[in-house]
């Protein structure tokens, strides 16, 4: 008896493949959309996260040295000891750096403030990188 032998050409053709592929593509370049509204909302939280941390660390320096640094001592005080009113009694480095916003500024302090319940405001100058917008990221949000 004779045995007969199919060959099988199964396989795919290019036009399969690039169609495959252009569908990930699609799909990868959509997803990719859709979660661009994710990167600034990270950037919100990570500016309320900081806020949170140097008021934490405004408030032992008030508590080590009975007041707020001023506005123009700003958050510097929390770094080196500042010059000018009101002098610190007990001061010492609380931060080794001002942190930076994610755009790349430095977070501001404003003594007395005007916005925050708090007395004074710690706040991100935002997208723009310039204080007193409508895009500043605050202690009063």
């Amino acid at each position: 008896m004779k045995r007969l032998v199919q060959q099988s050409n199964a396989a795919f053709t290019l036009l399969e493949i690039m169609l495959v592929v252009m569908i990930i593509a699609l799909l990868a370049g959509s997803a990719i959309y859709l979660m661009r509204g994710n990167v600034d909302q990270a950037k919100y939280v990570r500016v309320e996260s900081d806020v949170q941390a140097i008021q934490t660390q405004l408030q032992f320096y008030e508590t080590q040295n009975g007041s707020m640094p001023s506005t123009e001592q700003g958050l510097r005080a929390l770094v080196e000891k500042p010059g000018g009113d009101p002098q610190p009694r007990k001061w010492r480095q609380l931060m080794p750096e001002i942190p930076l916003d994610p755009w790349g500024t430095e977070y501001q302090l404003r003594n007395p403030g005007t916005k925050s319940k708090a007395g004074y405001d710690v706040f991100s100058c935002g997208k723009d990188k310039k204080p007193n917008t409508e895009d500043d990221i605050g202690n009063w949000n």
